[in-house]
Parts: C-alpha cells; structure tokens; sequence
C-alpha cells in the first residue's frame, strides 16, 4: 500500500492557527463507517451520539514544556532540542534541530542552570542528551522551556494550558493528544450523568505519533515506541464492558493505539510498556468500536489509522467534504466521530 494513497490536498489557509474561545464550540463532522454517511454538528453535540452503558476512553497525559533552545559550548552555534523521552538517569531522548552540529560528546549550553552532553546519535534527527542542572530539572523546564506546537502552527499560544486537555495529569508527553481538547468539565459532567462511563489510559506521546511517513510502501516505515499505563481499576472496568458488549469509544488515536496495544485477549494493570503498533488499513480492530479524533496530515500514520477504522475511501471521502465546507485542520482543529 503506498503512502501516496493517504494524500489530500488541503489550502493552508484551513490550517487552524489558534484554539477556540470555547473548547466545546469546534465543529464536529460525524461519519458512519459502515455506510459512509456524513452530518455536520458542534462538537457539544457529541452527547446526541454517546449512549447509556457505553465507554469513553481519554488519554490523560499531561504535555511539559519541551521545547529548549541553546548554544554549543565550543562554537556557540544555536540548537534546539524537542525532549521527547524521560530514559532515566537525567538522559534524554531529544529530537535536535541542526542535528550535523552534534556529535557524541557535544555540551550545549542551555542556560547557567541546564547544560546538556550528547552521549548517543541516531537516524533521524534522534541523539541522547544527559542533562546537567542545579535546581529541580521539572521546575528549570517549566521555566526555559516552550510548549512543543506542532510545526505548522506559526501563530505563538497565548495560554499554556490550552495546549493541554482539561483532565491532563500524568506528566510525560512531547505533544498534546489534540482529540481531547475539545472537552470542557462540563461537557464531560453530561456525559457522565447521561450513563456513559470514563476511563482513562495514559499514552506519552512522543516520536512515534507525529514522525512523519518518508517511505514510498507504508509498510517499511518505522514507528518509534512510545511509553502507555493502565490502571487495574481501568482494566477491569475495560474487561467488564468487553464482557458486556458495550461499545468502547476511544478519544484521540493515541487512546487507540494504547487500547489495540494492551489488549491481550483482556486487560490487565500495565503500569509500564512500551508501543510501536502501526495501524493501517487492513488491521483489525481487537477492541476499538467508535472514535472521536481531529484531522490529520495527509499521508501520515494518523490518517493510516482512521483509514482502518472507517476505510480509506470513506475517510478521504471525508476529508474532501471538509475542505469544501471550510472545516479546520490538524491540533487547534475541528473534530470527527467516527462510528
């Protein structure tokens, strides 16, 4: 299958640049994957879809400003690191912006208080920093750091949280799980009392999700593995509602790939694994029945997944129906119910 096959064309212009004022007021288009039927609504709306006994899975990850910039130390040439994965032991997994200028043994001077040595260069723009600091490293991030908005977003956000869901907790991503921004407290309240039931997995959304397909047959890309929890709480309450057939709901892909990752025939308590699942059409669906999700790039592992969920020709389908009604696109986007 070649990657070709997942493009659309997209006007930049439908590029959403900024969130809304109000989270729960983005639209929402609505697509029947069995029939290929498409409604257009608000995303307030999305509790006319949800019904009693159903399960609605969130990834509560919470994003940590992992953005840096800094000089090398010998030639004070300028760098910029995205810290992607906690590897312990104060060593980072950093995604490095120019990475020709790094080589093993590399310092770059961040600011007085963090200093970061290369200590392993990979493919990819991919090197291991270990980190020297003075303080609490968390609190310096906090401080120097930059929220990691995608490259396509140019507009600077002026509210650190509105790149974070309202029910993020568990700190560890390099990107926001976008599908999730759309909820307000209240929204989830109503959801609540109308009989649905919310869980929540962790997945730290790392390379893996946002790596774009370089290769020409989908099948030789190669996705990085990203880190997922699961409750035992959550995991009975999962094998309950899969014993009961009610219908699971996932928010965002990444709650997807943790669900389709963890499922061995039922769930148990994970409190640390890793994924490197790549789904894409012909995959099927262990665990996932219905999807809310934003729009995704063309030709990337993201709209690979909704493909084999909805089918390909219903999803671009899908997304040409968008462009032509203006919707907007990607992080800060408007959202689809697939189901």
């Amino acid at each position: 299958m070649k990657t070709s096959e997942f493009d659309y064309y997209l006007p930049e212009e439908l590029i959403a640049q900024t969130p809304l004022q109000e989270r729960s007021a983005s639209r929402l288009m609505v697509l029947d994957k069995n029939t290929g039927k498409i409604s257009h609504e608000h995303f307030y709306d999305i509790i006319n879809y949800l019904n009693k006994g159903d399960v609605l899975v969130l990834n509560d990850t919470k994003v940590y400003p992992a953005r840096v910039f800094g000089q090398k130390e010998d030639t004070l040439a300028h760098v910029e690191l995205l810290l992607l994965k906690d590897l312990g032991n104060d060593t980072w997994e950093c995604l490095v912006k120019p990475q020709r200028r790094i080589k093993i043994g590399t310092k770059v001077i961040i600011s007085e208080d963090l200093k970061a040595i290369c200590v392993a260069k990979f493919d990819d723009g991919i090197c291991h920093f270990k980190m020297e600091y003075q303080g609490i490293f968390i609190e310096i991030l906090e401080r120097l750091g930059e929220m990691p908005l995608p490259p396509y977003i140019h507009e600077k956000l002026k509210e650190k949280d509105r790149y974070q869901t309202v029910y993020a907790k568990n700190l560890g991503s390099a990107a926001a799980p976008t599908a999730g921004l759309h909820f307000t407290p209240e929204l989830l309240e109503k959801i609540k009392a109308k009989g649905v039931e919310i869980l929540y997995v962790t997945l730290d959304v790392g390379l893996g999700t946002f790596r774009p397909v370089s290769s020409d047959d989908i099948s030789d890309h190669h996705m990085h593995k990203e880190t997922y929890h699961i409750t035992k709480e959550v995991a009975n309450c999962l094998n309950k509602a899969l014993a009961e057939k009610r219908r699971i709901i996932a928010v965002g892909t990444t709650s997807v790939r943790t669900l389709e990752s963890a499922y061995d025939n039922g769930f148990k308590e994970t409190k640390s694994s890793d994924t490197s699942i790549f789904i894409y059409p012909g995959y099927q669906f262990k665990v996932v029945d219905a999807l809310i999700t934003n729009f995704h790039l063309p030709k990337s592992t993201l709209i690979m997944l909704v493909s084999a969920l909805a089918g390909k020709e219903n999803i671009i389908n899908a997304y040409n129906e968008a462009v032509k009604e203006k919707y907007r696109f990607f992080s800060f986007g408007d959202a689809m119910f697939i189901k």
